[in-house]
């Protein structure tokens, strides 16, 4: 579908298909984020939410965090979920504010109450830390669950550790395995290198070194250097091969 031309009103904006949106989305990005401005400005709760992220990652515009949380908010408080989540993830962060996690567990709340998978994880996060709420693993562990049963896969991958260590559920290291392989097969690199974890203590050396292998993938620096320096200490060449792999992707990221 062609680029369309800005619109004029929040009907005509209200009106665009899931195609037309494409189009803006994947248009060279000065133009899209011209575009995604001037609807955010005209009120669209969508549009807003798309042009804060790309204000946080600086894309068609140079980035500028204290902007993004502006229309983040602008979105949130129309009741667009993904703006609630990201208004959240802006006060925990720090992004554009200075961290609260307070006002953080609000937003988390209020997307998790509206059906948001990724609010969900966020708010239990916090409830399992204490931070901006008081510490309730019970009731981070609800979450989570609601959440897997939505495919998020990083919840999934957190229900393992509660297992594992016998927070909240009896400890039980086939209940903790089955959700790490969940949280893998989902696509989180950390249920990706817990499952290995319990694979390779198991015996299991080939399907670990399987799943270690798409770590890097996605995994962030930060946890490839993390997983790289314990890869460097196992007593399996391939492993440390992957950890020295890891290590180095980091350096470069």
């Amino acid at each position: 579908m062609t680029f369309p031309p800005k619109p004029f009103s929040l009907a005509e904006i209200a009106a665009m298909n899931p195609a037309a949106w494409q189009a803006v989305i994947g248009a060279e990005p000065r133009s899209a984020a011209q575009w995604m401005r001037h609807a955010s400005e005209l009120g669209s709760a969508d549009a807003q939410t798309v042009i804060g992220q790309w204000l946080l990652d600086g894309h068609g515009e140079e980035a500028n965090h204290k902007e993004a949380l502006r229309f983040f908010l602008k979105a949130g408080t129309q009741g667009q979920v993904m703006g609630m989540n990201m208004c959240g993830r802006c006060f925990e962060n720090g992004w554009g504010t200075a961290v609260d996690f307070f006002a953080a567990a609000n937003w988390f709340r209020q997307a998790a109450h509206n059906g948001l998978d990724s609010g969900m994880y966020n708010y239990a996060n916090l409830l399992a830390a204490g931070k901006g709420v008081k510490k309730n693993d019970d009731e981070a562990l609800q979450w989570y669950t609601t959440a897997a049963k939505l495919g998020h896969a990083k919840s999934m991958t957190k229900i393992g550790h509660f297992h594992e260590d016998g927070r909240v559920v009896a400890k039980d290291a086939e209940s903790a395995l089955a959700w790490f392989k969940k949280g893998a097969e989902g696509g989180d690199f950390r249920g990706q290198f817990n499952y290995a974890s319990m694979l390779a203590e198991r015996g299991r050396g080939e399907e670990a070194l399987f799943w270690l292998e798409k770590v890097p993938l996605t995994a962030t620096a930060a946890y490839k250097r993390l997983v790289g320096d314990k890869l460097l200490n196992s007593p399996h060449a391939t492993f440390q091969a992957v950890g020295r792999a890891m290590l180095a992707d980091a350096v470069s990221a």
